[in-house]
């Protein structure tokens, strides 16, 4: 999916531990200088370097772009920098790294996804393996948000995949899939975990509706429609099931019947 910036900011803006640091952002034209050296760079990541600049997600640093106006490429080397000469290795650049000689998270830059996004992997800090964290950098953020409330990988595993791509998704027809920053509360406001055990409450249509999924049993996919103050034990036989495939269905524009 491609990142909501709008959620993104709201994400950002949300998390304990996330945010900006000490360096100010970065103007398009530096952002241009860093690309003629180390390639095209992600679009939400061209976001959040316009936006914040420098920052952290947790424990991990976030590079930024030195700030450029020299002909000796003095910041190129300076350590925050996206430019600095060890970030780069092969078709792996590294954007942010946990201090202490920690984790490191480095986007594939030979395998471009969708809307440009580069998906992201971490090397372990103590062995150097790799695996897969997220499908672009915003999904990284939205994966790092998970992790620090307590939400593992995400409450299904459809919701999981949509968050190591977006921290959710607000469509023009107002249906709303929420990021790891408002599930939460989203579920406390409704009492779901009371009149609702076995249900999660992942979004809703913006009219009263909400959409829920089951936390367990054989099917983990289908996407129930029940009104908010109407949420029960037995959401399968009192709501209205309206896909079984949330991902695609989102892609689609989210249809709902009349």
């Amino acid at each position: 999916m491609r990142p909501d910036l709008t959620l993104l900011r709201d994400l950002i803006e949300g998390s304990p531990g996330f945010g900006r640091g000490p360096a100010g952002a970065v103007p398009e034209a530096l952002i241009r200088e860093a690309e003629a050296r180390v390639g095209p760079l992600p679009p939400s990541y061209r976001w959040w370097l316009a936006e914040y600049g420098h920052g952290r997600a947790g424990d991990a640093d976030i590079a930024t772009v030195g700030p450029g106006g020299t002909d000796d490429g003095m910041y190129d080397d300076m350590y925050e920098s996206v430019t600095a000469g060890w970030r780069l290795d092969g078709d792996r650049l590294c954007f942010a790294v946990e201090p202490d000689c920690g984790d490191g998270y480095h986007f594939v830059l030979g395998r471009a996804g969708e809307a440009g996004e580069y998906p992201v992997v971490c090397r372990d800090g103590a062995d150097g393996c790799e695996y897969p964290v997220a499908e672009s950098f915003a999904g990284f953020l939205a994966v790092r948000a998970a992790l620090s409330r307590g939400l593992r990988d995400g409450p299904v595993p459809a919701v999981a995949r949509l968050w190591r791509s977006t921290p959710g998704v607000l469509l023009d027809n107002g249906v709303h899939i929420y990021g790891p920053h408002l599930i939460q509360e989203r579920n406390e406001t409704f009492e779901v975990p009371r009149y609702a055990p076995g249900w999660v409450l992942v979004g809703d249509d913006s009219g009263g509706d909400g959409l829920l999924m089951r936390r367990h049993g054989r099917d983990r996919v289908s996407v129930h429609r029940l009104g908010l103050g109407a949420v029960c034990a037995d959401v399968a036989a009192e709501g209205e099931r309206v896909t079984d495939d949330l991902l695609g269905w989102l892609r689609a524009g989210a249809p709902l019947p009349d």
